[in-house]
């Protein structure tokens, strides 16, 4: 393989890994902490869409809990969409690990 050769299958992996790109910040995850009374919505670019608390787990008398169910279903979110990214980024790499890329 010539250098001219590295440069364009570079650049092919390049334009495939800015469309899996893509493709990853449109789906959307969900994850849920206390049986689902707090749950948290993020796309594949790990940006937080929402977070729904039910009525029933709201208690003034005991913000730490919902406070913690909060963070505990960001981090499970946030660990679902790196998942979707990283699927789609070891099937453009072929499960190469290159540091920087993603």
């Amino acid at each position: 393989m010539n250098m001219q050769q590295i440069m364009r299958e570079a650049q092919k992996m390049q334009k495939k890994m800015a469309q899996m790109q893509e493709e990853a910040a449109t789906q959307v995850v969900e994850a849920a902490a206390g049986g689902g009374m707090v749950k948290a919505t993020m796309n594949g670019k790990q940006e937080l869409l929402s977070i729904n608390i039910e009525k029933e787990i709201v208690d003034p008398e005991d913000v730490e809990m919902l406070q913690d169910l909060i963070v505990a279903a960001v981090n499970e979110a946030t660990k679902k969409a790196q998942a979707i990214m990283n699927d789609k980024m070891q099937a453009v790499t072929g499960g190469l690990n290159i540091p920087g890329m993603f």
